[in-house]
C-alpha cells in the first residue's frame, strides 16, 4: 500500500480544538470523494480520540495533540491521533465498552464507537509516555 498524500497537525488539548481536528481530518479526506456517511464516521472517530486525548492524557493540564492522515492507493485513509500524556495501563480493559476511568457523566463508550465507525482501530499506549490511536477507513465512496 502506497500512501499518495498526507498530512500532520499539532494542537494543544483544549476541547475548542476537537471540532477543528474532526473538520481537518475530513476536510483532507475530501480528496477520496467519501460518502456523507463516510464523513460522518470519520468525523465521530477522530472526535472520540481527540476527546480521549483532552479529558483521559492531560487530565490536570494542557498538552499537545498530533494528528496525522495518510492517503493510501486503495482509496484508504489512516489517521493517527496520538498524544504525550499519561497513557493507558490497561488497552484492553480501556477498550471495553462503558468502562471509563474517571467515572461520573463519562459514558465510556469512545472506543467502541471508534471501532464502530472505523474498518480498523489499534492503540498503543505506554504509561507515563502516552497514547497512540490508529484508525482506518476504506472509503468507497458514491460509485459502490
Amino acid at each position: 500500500m502506497k500512501s499518495t498524500n498526507e498530512m500532520k497537525l499539532t494542537m494543544e488539548s483544549r476541547s475548542v480544538n476537537e471540532g477543528f481536528a474532526r473538520v481537518a481530518v475530513t476536510a483532507f479526506t475530501a480528496q477520496l470523494d467519501p460518502t456523507i456517511e463516510e464523513i460522518n464516521d470519520i468525523k465521530t472517530a477522530v472526535s472520540e480520540a481527540v476527546t480521549n486525548c483532552i479529558v483521559h492524557a492531560y487530565p490536570e493540564t494542557v498538552g499537545r495533540i498530533y494528528i496525522s492522515a495518510s492517503i493510501y492507493d486503495n482509496l484508504t485513509v489512516r489517521i493517527k491521533i496520538r498524544d504525550s500524556g499519561v497513557g493507558i495501563p490497561d488497552i484492553k480493559k480501556a477498550m471495553e465498552p462503558l468502562y471509563t476511568s474517571l467515572g461520573g457523566e463519562r459514558a465510556g463508550l469512545g472506543f467502541a464507537v471508534m471501532e464502530s465507525f472505523m474498518d480498523k482501530v489499534r492503540v498503543r499506549s505506554v504509561p507515563g509516555k502516552g497514547t497512540t490511536v490508529t484508525l482506518e477507513k476504506k472509503i468507497r465512496g458514491r460509485d459502490e
